[in-house]
This record gives C-alpha cells, structure tokens and sequence, in this order.
C-alpha cells in the first residue's frame, strides 16, 4: 500500500527537481532569507562548537600539567619564575595571581601585613570568575541557536505553506504537480532549523558541563592553596 502512494507521487510529479538547490530558488522571498539565516546560524554554531572543544582540551591539559608541577615538590618561587616567562590559564592564572599578590604583600616586610590572606584571597576569586567567563563565551549564542532555531524554521514552514495555498487558489489546480514542491520548500525550512538546533543543544550542554567541572577544580585549588599561604603565616607569625 505505501509502495503503491510513493510510486503514484513520483509519477504524478516526474519533472519536478526537489533538490535543496531547486528547493531555495523557488521558495518565497521570507522563506528564503529564514534559510539563509539558519543556514549561516549552522555555520557559525559549528565554529563555535569547534573553537570551544579546542579551548577546553587545551585548558585541560594545561590544568593537568601544572597540578603535576606544582604537586611534584618543587618550590613554589620556582613555578612562580617558570610561569611568570608564558601566558597563563585556568589553575596556572590563578595560582600566578595569587603568588604575585602574595610576593607584593610580604616581599621587603619586616612583619606580616594584616589582611594579606584575604587580599590573595579576592586575586583568586576575581582570576577565577575572568576564567570562568572566558570559557563561557560565545556558549549564549548556541543557547540561542538551540531555542530558536526550531521556531525559526517553523515560521518558515508555515509561511511557505501559506504561499502554496495561495499558488494552488490562484492556478485552481490541486494536482500533486502543484502541491509537492510548495510543502516540500517548507519542509525544508524546518528541516534547517533541527540541523541547526541539535549540534547547538547537544554541545551547549557538554561545554556547559565542562564549565561546571573546571569551576569545581579552581575553586578547589584556590582552597587548597590558601591553606597552604595560612600555614606559611603560621609559622611566619611563629618565627616573629
């Protein structure tokens, strides 16, 4: 039975041309620019999508390598000097921050000044939160992309469907020769909004994911190393 449909709709319309080319050139004007934007929404959320698996790859390498310096017993004055020499990421930016406050605080100080813990302190929590935004750029506009996208291509559906009615009043011909390629260029429409919308979704949700993880481990770092500054005021406050 649905064999039998298919084949009378290929032979009610066997010079019709359906392919996406022939399906935007003879679409109307909207729908044609709700393709044309969807289309460079699609091209520019994959650059997006790619730019960011890139920036957390290397911001997790780069995490990697230096939690294994840094808990590799060498001193922290020589990570300091090592780090200072290159651009800085995620744990090396903050870990770079809160020494230079640090160093600035106690360095030529016959005591220790009060206040120095929260001021290294506040160098952290203001690093991390540029960090943080840094990783987060751009991720709105898949946001956007992924929400929208759908209706977008949706109102070009329906208004290409519209446009066929009005084509199908006008030759008072209700023949599939006349019908298929009006529904088919709003179809298509849609069919751009999904492609559109699911990449965007999907990897909005994996970077926002990763955004969580590397918030945890900075602020895990940031606690870790203010204990380790405390028990150095310790034992400063000890010695003096």
């Amino acid at each position: 039975m649905t064999g039998a449909i298919i084949a009378g709709l290929a032979a009610a319309v066997p010079h019709s041309d359906l392919s996406f080319v022939a399906l935007f050139l003879s679409a109307h004007i909207v729908v044609k620019i709700v393709m044309v934007g969807l289309l460079a929404s699609s091209v520019w959320g994959w650059a997006v999508i790619v730019n960011k698996t890139v920036t957390f790859k290397n911001a997790k390498k780069e995490a990697d390598d230096f939690e294994k310096a840094f808990w590799s017993g060498q001193h922290l004055d020589e990570l300091y000097q090592v780090l200072t020499q290159r651009t800085n990421q995620t744990l090396p930016a903050v870990f770079v921050a809160a020494m230079r406050e640090w160093k600035r605080s106690i360095d030529g100080a016959k005591s220790l000044p009060g206040g120095v813990l929260m001021r290294v302190q506040r160098v952290m929590d203001n690093t991390i939160t540029s960090e943080i935004d840094r990783l987060e750029r751009r991720l709105m506009f898949l946001a956007t992309v992924g929400s929208t996208a759908p209706f977008v291509g949706l109102f070009g559906t329906v208004w290409g469907i519209m446009s066929s009615f009005q084509s199908i009043a006008a030759s008072n011909n209700t023949s599939l020769a006349v019908v298929a390629p009006g529904i088919a260029e709003a179809l298509f429409a849609t069919a751009l909004g999904l492609l559109a919308a699911i990449p965007a979704v999907i990897f909005y949700n994996k970077f926002s994911h990763e955004v969580s993880r590397h918030i945890a481990r900075l602020e895990s770092f940031s606690n870790e190393f203010m204990a380790i500054l405390s028990r150095q005021v310790d034992v400063r406050s000890e010695k003096s």
